[in-house]
């Protein structure tokens, strides 16, 4: 067995009642990982300061006790504020928006995953969204969660694959939104280790 996804729990709430906030705020209608994970506008995935590229096919685990929603407020590419608490708890109050910000206060939500095949094993990553494509994604994958646990809570990690959509905008030409695929969900003790394939050729970073 792997320990790549005994995410940490100390502290936590019960997965019962993740599920159940999920489920209220994912209806129709965390710890931060060590990189930032994000869909380009070119629809790859990439992650960290460098833009690298994520391994074609590479599994990631999604840590269940990470799910968050909060606000973020943006100024010229910078974030001038951000508060994120877990799915758990209520959506922060919020006072005006910081000066300078572009679009004052935006909803925004988040988790944690976890790398677990191919060059980028065991790299932990934070992804985050404020996009309508985003947040569906996100909602897509919370109520897989949410089912899941409801059903068997002895297999709460879903284990995803990084894929996209995308659509065609009127002004803005193709427009890419994230699908986390779930190809199974595991336990906290993770899945049997897989066999270690060859590396891969060097990949290229991606222009910022």
């Amino acid at each position: 067995m792997s320990n790549l996804v005994a995410f940490n729990k100390a502290g936590l709430p019960a997965l019962a009642a993740i599920a159940t906030a999920i489920k209220t705020v994912a209806s129709p209608a965390s710890s931060a990982g060590s990189v930032i994970l994000k869909m380009d506008k070119t629809g790859h995935w990439v992650f960290g300061a460098d833009q690298t590229e994520v391994e074609a096919d590479s599994k990631w685990a999604v840590n269940p006790f990470s799910f968050v929603h909060g606000w973020i407020a943006w100024g010229d590419g910078v974030v001038l504020g951000e508060k994120m608490v877990a799915l758990t708890d209520p959506l922060p109050e919020m006072d005006g928006a910081p000066p300078n910000s572009a679009r004052g206060w935006e909803k925004q939500v988040g988790f944690s995953l976890k790398c677990l095949t191919g060059e980028d094993k065991g790299l932990e990553a934070r992804y985050t969204a404020t996009s309508v494509g985003g947040k569906r994604g996100f909602e897509a994958l919370a109520s897989a969660f949410a089912n899941q646990v409801s059903q068997d809570e002895s297999k709460p990690v879903p284990v995803v694959l990084l894929k996209k959509e995308h659509y065609q905008h009127k002004s803005y030409g193709r427009i890419y939104t994230p699908v986390f695929e779930i190809v199974e969900f595991v336990s906290m003790d993770g899945p049997v280790e897989e066999e270690e394939e060859a590396p891969a050729p060097t990949r290229r970073r991606r222009a910022g």
